[in-house]
């Protein structure tokens, strides 16, 4: 051995645990944007809003922590029909987009071809114009004396949805199902995108295994293809059901007095009323609400898997 070589330090090797333990940390880094994002976009507001909803006062005088939880009963006792309303509404239309949707889909999934990205484009064009501005242009189709209300008129629908109070007399405008067609076409998008992805992932040689099991179509669509399928339908119904129990904009537009969903009491209390407390109490029943329904149609649909 030499001098040079005796006199050299040894070389240390770094620890294969810090290593280790930075390797770790590294998917927590990543998520830190992600969470801090939802702590001050999202749970900060909703503490907020917590507090406000059991406040007491006025714009004037200001308002105060009083944990006053009686404002929860006194809302939703007054506006349980906007509630109750919200919800058929908001139901009714996730049903028609499913019914819309999901043929649709099948057909961009298993049977477009070349014409596959045209169709899906078509799907996502109404994207590319403001919500405002489509429910506008729904309230000059709707309108009276326009082409559609004389088509149902001619086939006699509008005597059948008046029979049901879905509308009043020979007029689409302004009435329950104007504001279910509002929201049905808004939110359209939504379920047909989950649902294509999901019956696109479909491996085509399940299809034709159960035609070799002499499967007629009907039998195949029931006992493969839907089943499949389950994880976009549930994510289709949720996306649409979700937005839609809330929405204000279609109810504004396209119904009455009669037809005001429980988001357009909320946008009155908070911007014309200034009564943030009910305002706040009401977003937080709405979201209570539909929180428990959603937890139970999970559990009930079988599938834990969402695209």
């Amino acid at each position: 051995m030499t001098v040079t070589e005796a006199q050299a330090p040894p070389v240390e090797e770094p620890p294969v645990h810090k290593a280790s333990v930075r390797k770790r940390l590294v998917p927590y880094w990543l998520l830190l944007p992600g969470i801090l994002w939802l702590v001050v976009f999202f749970a900060l507001p909703l503490i907020y809003q917590a507090s406000t909803s059991v406040q007491q006062g006025s714009l004037e005088a200001g308002f105060k922590v009083t944990w006053h939880f009686q404002t929860y009963w006194d809302a939703f006792t007054e506006y349980w029909p906007q509630f109750v309303r919200s919800l058929l509404y908001a139901g009714t239309a996730t049903i028609l987009c499913l019914l819309l949707g999901y043929p649709l889909a099948y057909l961009i999934a298993f049977k477009a071809g070349r014409w596959r990205n045209l169709i899906l484009v078509l799907v996502i064009a109404p994207f590319f114009t403001s919500f405002l501005i489509r429910t506008l242009a729904w309230k000059t189709i709707l309108a009276d004396g326009g082409p559609v209300v004389d088509v149902l008129n001619t086939l006699h629908v509008l005597d059948v949805t008046s029979w049901l109070g879905w509308t009043e007399g020979d007029r689409l405008l302004a009435t329950p199902l104007a504001v279910v067609c509002g929201l049905t076409y808004n939110f359209l998008p939504f379920m047909i995108l989950p649902l294509y992805t999901s019956l696109e992932r479909i491996d085509g040689r399940l299809h034709e295994a159960a035609g070799d099991l002499y499967a007629t179509p009907a039998t195949t669509f029931r006992k493969v293809t839907f089943p499949l399928s389950m994880p976009g339908v549930v994510s289709g119904t949720l996306l649409t059901f979700i937005p839609a129990a809330g929405d204000y904009v279609n109810a504004e537009l396209l119904g009455s007095t009669d037809t005001k969903m429980v988001g357009s009491v909320i946008q009155s209390q908070f911007l014309r009323v200034l009564d943030y407390p009910t305002a706040a109490a009401l977003s937080f029943i709405l979201m209570a609400i539909v929180l428990i329904m959603v937890t139970v149609y999970m559990r009930k649909s079988g599938t834990e898997d969402l695209v």
